[in-house]
This record gives structure tokens, C-alpha cells and sequence, in this order.
């Protein structure tokens, strides 16, 4: 799903996407050198460009930036920079090496087994400095939590903060570091912290709508975030649960279908999925526990299908 009429509630010069889940939500800066924050999922590369190009029209992309560097906000990097060459591409500074070397495992996507297409970054967004993106300078700060690496962009004048998914309208993402045995929820809560203390008008969150201060939005989410991180951070055993269903949905949202042979074997090879298994369940056998404790549920709700072949999305 994706949208191809972008909200420009906020302000004339900026552009937001709403991409839906699979893709993350891109935020088009317009100016003398328009910039994109956040690219999407590879699968919907080419509906990035696309909607860019119907944006800006014959003028080029000069800049792309990333809160962070999860599949699902930097896929459509790679597709951007061959339709674009000369776009400067800026990542998160503590992921800079990670990209100019192509490490998967450093950036994740061998250990969550998803794909993502090469691209290549010239500068790193630090904390503390600014950016210029579109016609406006951006602060950049540090958004640990779902992704400790995160960095969150705001626009002092406007008061607006691009929020990756350091904030969503409801509830929260996976707090992933803690099951690599890292600080999350507290980092979390410092990140929510920051918000507040930046007093947006405008939170441009990684998945769906804007959301404003001025109906009481940015205070409801705020809100629920902590709910829900104090809810996960109560009960880890079901957060590794929700974490290895989110896994697998994200993963039939890509594919569409597989044959359960294939989405076993996938399984079985993506590392975080083992240690998820370890968290929620080790004293259920591997297999056991993929059927009747993350495939069981998600068949029985709708959010996956299945026929005797093949293993499908749903709803």
C-alpha cells in the first residue's frame, strides 16, 4: 500500500508519504536542492522513485538522508541514487563504516534475514549538528530505542520533527537491542524524553499520518508509547513473541507467498528468530514453537494464510 498524494498539512515545502507498513513513511524536502528523508522497503523501489519524480519534476534530487537503517526505511536508497547520481546520501554517523563496507551483519539485515539493496553513503548525521535538507537546517539528535543507532530530524522554526520509529500515532515498534542483551527501554524513554523537551507542532512518525500538537495528537502518542514499552518491558517474554511475529508478518509482507519448505528454511536461517525462541519459549522444540506459538496465532487471526503449499499474507 502506498500513498501517491502526499499530505502537505504541515508546510507548502514538505511532502509526506505515507507508505503503509512495509515501507516506511518518506518525507520529500522541497527547495533549491530538494531532499528525501527515509527511502522505504526495496520491493517498492520503484514507486519511490516515481512518486519523487511526479514531486519535483524536471528538477533532480540533490539529498537523501535516514533516521535510521532498518529495511524498511532505506530499500528505496539504492533505486533513488541510479535515478539520481549526484544526490548526497547521509546516514546516521555511528552506521557510516557499516554502509561504505556493505556489512549486513552490522546493519542487520542478516540477522532479521531481510533484503535490502546495496547504496552507498558520502556523510554521516551526527548528533549535535545540523543539516540542511530542502530550504531548511534540521537538528539532528540521537533517537536510541527501537534501533540504538536512530537519530531523530528537527526543523527549530516550524517546530517539526521527523521521528522515524522513534515514535508512531499508536503504540510503539519492537524495542530490538534488548535481545541483543543492550539497553533499550530506558534509551527509549530518554528518547521520549526529547520529544517532549523539543516541543514539536508537527511529529512526522516512520509509519502513518502526521501527527499535530494542536488537537492533542503528539501528547496521546507520547502516552501510549510508554504503555506499551511499559507493558513489553514488564512481560519480555511476550515481547520476544510479538518481536518474532512482527518478524515473520514483515517477512509475507515482502514475499506475498512461499512454500512452506522455503518459509521453514528462511526461518531457520534468520539468527534473530533463534534468539527470540530462546527468550519466549526455550523449553519448547524449535519447530514446535514456530507452528503453535508465532505461526498458530497469526493464521488463526487472518494476518497470515496458508493452503497445502504455500504459506501466504492475509490481511
Amino acid at each position: 500500500m502506498f500513498s501517491g498524494s502526499p499530505s502537505s498539512l504541515i508546510a507548502d515545502d514538505i511532502k509526506v508519504f505515507d507508505r503503509g507498513w512495509l515501507s516506511s513513511t518518506n518525507v520529500l524536502c522541497l527547495g533549491e536542492e530538494p531532499a528525501l528523508i527515509d527511502t522505504g522497503h526495496v520491493k517498492h523501489a520503484k514507486q519511490t522513485v516515481a512518486l519523487v519524480q511526479q514531486a519535483l519534476g524536471d528538477q533532480p534530487l540533490a539529498r537523501i538522508a535516514h533516521t535510521h537503517l532498518h529495511s524498511d526505511h532505506c530499500g528505496g536508497t539504492g533505486a533513488l541514487q541510479a535515478a539520481w547520481p549526484q544526490a548526497r546520501t547521509g546516514v546516521p554517523q555511528v552506521s557510516l563504516e557499516a554502509v561504505q563496507h556493505w556489512d549486513e551483519r552490522a546493519l542487520s539485515f542478516g540477522a532479521t534475514g531481510q533484503r535490502c539493496a546495496r547504496f552507498g553513503a558520502q556523510h554521516g548525521l551526527r548528533p549535535g549538528d545540523t543539516v540542511r535538507l530542502g530550504r531548511r537546517d534540521w537538528q539532528i539528535h540521537a533517537a536510541p530505542g527501537h534501533d540504538n543507532l536512530a537519530v531523530l530530524l528537527f526543523e527549530p522554526a516550524a517546530r517539526i520533527l521527523i521521528a522515524g520509529d522513534a515514535l508512531w500515532e499508536h503504540g510503539v515498534g519492537v524495542i530490538f537491542p534488548v535481545f541483543d542483551g543492550d539497553e533499550g527501554f530506558e534509551p527509549f524513554e530518554r528518547t521520549l524524553h526529547a520529544v517532549e523537551a523539543l516541543q514539536p507542532e508537527w511529529v512526522v512518525p516512520g509509519h502513518g499520518r502526521p501527527v499535530a500538537r494542536a488537537d492533542g495528537g503528539i501528547e496521546r502518542a507520547l502516552g501510549q508509547a510508554r504503555a506499551r514499552a511499559q507493558q513489553l518491558q514488564a512481560h519480555p517474554a511476550q515481547h520476544a513473541l510479538h518481536a518474532a511475529k512482527v518478524m515473520v508478518k514483515y517477512q509475507l509482507l515482502d514475499v506475498e507467498a512461499m512454500p512452506h519448505a522455503a518459509f521453514l528454511a528462511w526461518a531457520d536461517a534468520t539468527p534473530i528468530l533463534h534468539r527470540l525462541h530462546q527468550q519466549h519459549g526455550p523449553d519448547l522444540a524449535w519447530d514446535d514453537w514456530l507452528q503453535h506459538a508465532v505461526l498458530a496465532p497469526l493464521l488463526a487471526r487472518g494476518v497470515l494464510r496458508q493452503d497445502a503449499t504455500h504459506l501466504r499474507n492475509g490481511t
